[in-house]
């Protein structure tokens, strides 16, 4: 069964490789890519890339656990944890059942920039293994809701 994973909102794709930290970068949490979201000026909804549960709920990061158990990781900005939750909007809670394009966090890029984090979203299959994985080609743009990667 293939899992079809969605871009939580729109940007522009980057290799996992290209993420300015090194646990995204040495794929220490699991493989996958990165958007860099468009900077309106104002707030953006970080979408549900795929259906399942939300086992994790930060302000800063979420986890769905989709078809077959496997779980994919959010993560709105880098060091955004840092923040306690300043500037995020939780539109959702732990073990909800989602739609992939459900509503999950509401925030604004550009306000994580201009306060000195880099808001590039790291998008996982948490204990994915690399093949499994078909990624968008980096340099793209997307929308919220494309496809961004399937899931073998």
């Amino acid at each position: 069964m293939i899992l079809t994973v969605r871009a939580p909102l729109a940007g522009t794709v980057i290799g996992i490789e290209d993420v300015p930290d090194p646990v995204f970068a040495g794929r220490l949490v699991g493989p996958g890519l990165a958007l860099e979201p468009e900077r309106t000026g104002g707030r953006v909804t970080a979408l549900a890339p795929v259906r399942g549960t939300l086992i994790k709920v930060h302000p800063h990061a979420f986890v769905i656990a989709g078809e077959g158990g496997r779980a994919v990781l959010v993560h709105l900005g880098l060091d955004t944890v840092s923040l306690g939750g300043s500037g995020f909007t939780v539109l959702a809670e732990e073990g909800q059942r989602v739609e992939a394009g459900s509503p999950v966090i509401n925030w604004s890029p550009a306000q994580i920039e201009s306060g000195g984090l880099n808001p590039i979203v790291p998008v996982i299959a948490l204990e994915g293994n690399e093949s499994d994985l078909e990624p968008m080609s980096p340099d793209r743009t997307v929308a919220a809701g494309e496809t961004l990667m399937t899931w073998a």
